[in-house]
């Protein structure tokens, strides 16, 4: 057995390990340089802040076709804010932000009220043609985010492991997208600021890490891009009906140690 399979082999036994003792269900993707890990990958789930992923690429393909300006003021109102994760709801009446400043922040503070605008100007039927442009067969925008009235009436939007390393990978090599975009976009994800999941135990001195995590009860889910010199991992790792949350979150963030293990040894 070469080095590479043998690595490969070791990362495996340890993930399988990891989440044998875990309450709840669990499904993950993670695509080695030249290898891929998969557990119920194609399952959809309810998707949390992962759906800000394809609300992301759907704002820089508008902004690619002049459908949207980065520099656009769009106007917040009491009406407009929900709560939850984000800044926005607690910044001053009639705030006006700029659409960077809301693709930003909807996903480096996962800020909902960024959301609900972006889905508002943009239109909710295309980011959902986003989603099909990507072949994101699991994935779909069917609410607002904190639309607890939907949610009652089961209305949810879902993603699945795949779908989410697929919307990673476009932001890095998608022809979709210019070269300033996907700049764009992976700079964006690499400021993320809630990276206690995959990279919490990583060496992110030497490890390059960009990340999105989803939470909601019982929900606990991240996906991110992993790289270390010339070795890129894409990662997802998401899983539901937890009674306890601290234990998902747990699980993600010792298979993050494993992928840095895995890129470091």
């Amino acid at each position: 057995m070469d080095r590479m399979k043998e690595k490969e082999k070791i990362l495996e036994e340890q993930i399988h390990e990891l989440i044998e003792g875990v309450e709840g269900r669990i499904s993950l993707y993670i695509e080695l340089p030249a290898h891929t890990l998969k557990m119920n990958s194609d399952v959809p789930y309810s998707a949390a802040s992962l759906i800000k992923l394809p609300i992301l690429l759907e704002g820089f393909r508008q902004i690619q076709e002049k459908k949207l300006e980065l520099d656009e003021v769009i106007p917040v109102t009491p009406e407009d804010k929900v709560g939850g994760a984000g800044v926005l709801s607690h910044l001053s009446p009639h705030t006006k932000v700029t659409v960077h400043d809301l693709l930003t922040l909807m996903i480096i503070v996962s800020d909902n009220t960024a959301s609900n605008l972006l889905i508002n100007r943009m239109g909710m039927d295309s980011v959902n043609g986003m989603c099909r442009l990507l072949g994101l067969e699991q994935t779909k925008l069917n609410r607002r985010l904190m639309d607890f009235e939907a949610l009652e009436m089961e209305v949810d939007n879902h993603i699945s492991a795949t779908d989410a390393v697929k919307c990673l990978k476009a932001m890095e090599n998608d022809d979709l997208f210019q070269l300033n975009s996907r700049e764009s976009m992976l700079r964006i994800l690499q400021n993320q600021q809630f990276y206690q999941k995959l990279p919490g135990s990583m060496d992110r001195n030497v490890v390059f890490t960009a990340n999105k995590t989803g939470e909601l009860p019982g929900v606990e889910h991240d996906c991110a891009i992993i790289r270390y010199k010339h070795q890129t991992i894409y990662a997802a790792v998401l899983i539901d009906e937890l009674k306890d949350s601290s234990e998902g979150s747990g699980l993600i963030m010792k298979v993050g140690k494993c992928l840095n293990d895995y890129l470091l040894t």
